[in-house]
């Protein structure tokens, strides 16, 4: 596993539109047509890294706090699964089901979507306002496996409190940290 930083991903910039298949139902999801009417949030997550198994129960109360405000929410892994095969698609499915993911979980086949977003870690969190014009990429909190800071989504909550209040998010976003993309 190698510690990675999230790249910076400038404010205000457009999210790049994508059309993935959602691995929990094998349905095509395109991005202009499941933005949220308020905001969204779109999670860079894989099966295996350790980052995202510390996490992956506060993503899904996120979503579960937030969809009904009008925040749309959507996982992608982009890792390669010829040589991280419990990042295939099927066991994508699998974990969706099991952890309850109230978002589509989509796969990356090409890698293009990553190398769209500039993503470089798991997790890689972006938010994006109603115009799909980014507002904060940045971490989920301070809490990392090991360091004993209980996971709290703060940061994250933070902007979407903020995007929903029409107030300012951090200019100053500290960056998401976890395993690197497993690039081909």
């Amino acid at each position: 596993m190698a510690l990675t930083e999230s790249n910076i991903f400038e404010l205000g910039k457009v999210a790049p539109n994508f059309e993935l298949t959602n691995t929990i139902n094998n349905e095509l999801v395109n991005l202009s047509k499941v933005k949220g009417k308020k905001g969204t949030a779109i999670f860079f997550i894989c099966n295996h890294c350790p980052f995202v198994i510390h996490v992956n129960e506060e993503l899904v109360k996120l979503a579960n706090d937030y969809n009904q405000k009008g925040i749309s929410f959507i996982a992608i892994s982009s890792n390669d699964v010829e040589n991280y095969p419990q990042d295939r698609p099927e066991l994508m499915k699998e974990l969706a089901e099991k952890l309850k993911y109230p978002f589509p979980y989509l796969y990356d086949e090409t890698q293009e979507v990553a190398k769209a977003y500039d993503a470089a870690c798991t997790p890689d969190l972006y938010l994006f306002d109603e115009d799909l014009k980014a507002v904060y990429h940045g971490r989920l909190d301070d809490s990392r496996p090991g360091n004993d800071k209980p996971v709290t989504g703060k940061d994250f909550r933070d902007a979407i409190d903020a995007l929903l209040n029409e107030k300012s998010i951090l200019d100053n976003q500290k960056p998401s940290m976890g395993c690197n993309i497993k690039w081909k």
